[in-house]
């Protein structure tokens, strides 16, 4: 049976003599997500919050549906390790990774997890957002926050990585930084992430529509997004608005299906970005 661990102090010493594979799959804590092949759990070791997500075998009946369906199955935590690789390599924020388990032969019935240290004292751009078209955001800090974005986007599409749940949800705001007035982001969900040597480009259509679709309630403006296209593209604005605008209207259209089926309603603002 082929085994790969990997395991940084202080856990290498704390489960020293210990079936890591054992431990993680029991481990006490705070459960955030509990489904029949992957559980997600926070837990502390001397003083330190970590989380670890334990992959169990996901059957050769969830691989062959997830090829029927033209989706690429996840089979363990392997791929959220070469991703937190990758994003650490281009230089974008992103969780420690201090533990790393993978044992099995078997695609369908491998045994993995990851453990990252967690993101403490931060808070995700989806709460952080929430109260913006009521209590409107000083726009110093809104154009920071676009600015941000775009360029994690565009550096990690450039570099071919795909997050395939791109959400304000998966940004985590670092309050001590935002403090003193600067603006840290880091990207986190990575398992399902795709690692290419380029981005297709149904890939960034599927990418930047979902973002698009979870700031569709926050209050930004048409002028917003011409901040994020400007700051996104290579070539500039007016290139994307006179090359690339089917591609942006791509993009739109996606978002607001997706909203549509998500709420059953229209969103308050389209901003077109014709």
């Amino acid at each position: 049976m082929k085994t790969i661990l990997s395991l940084s102090e202080p856990l290498a010493s704390y489960w020293k003599n210990q079936d890591p594979f054992f431990l993680v799959a029991g481990l006490p804590g705070k459960i955030y997500r509990e489904v029949a092949n992957r559980r997600t759990v926070e837990f502390m070791v001397h003083n330190q919050y970590y989380f670890a997500k334990n992959h169990r075998g996901v059957g050769w009946t969830e691989i062959l549906k997830n090829i029927v369906s033209g989706r690429l199955p996840i089979l363990s935590a392997k791929n959220e390790w070469f991703a937190i690789k990758k994003l650490q390599a281009i230089d974008i924020d992103c969780p420690e990774c201090v533990g790393f388990g993978l044992t099995g032969n078997n695609p369908a019935n491998l045994n993995s997890f990851i453990i990252t240290k967690a993101l403490v004292n931060t808070v995700s751009l989806e709460d952080f957002c929430m109260h913006w078209p009521t209590e409107k955001p000083a726009p110093s800090l809104k154009n920071q926050l676009i600015d941000k974005i775009a360029s994690i986007s565009q550096l990690m599409h450039k570099h071919g990585v795909i997050h395939r749940d791109f959400y304000l949800c998966h940004f985590l705001l670092d309050k001590k930084s935002l403090a003193h007035g600067a603006v840290k982001l880091s990207l986190i969900d990575l398992h399902r992430t795709l690692l290419l040597k380029k981005s297709p480009k149904r890939w960034l259509i599927k990418d930047l529509s979902s973002l698009y679709f979870s700031a569709l309630d926050i209050g930004l403006t048409k002028r917003d997004f011409l901040r994020f296209i400007k700051k996104y593209s290579a070539f500039g604005l007016r290139y994307e608005l006179r090359k690339n605008v089917q591609f942006w209207k791509q993009i739109e259209k996606k978002a607001i299906g997706l909203y549509l089926k998500m709420h059953q309603r229209q969103p308050k603002l389209v901003t077109s970005a014709s």
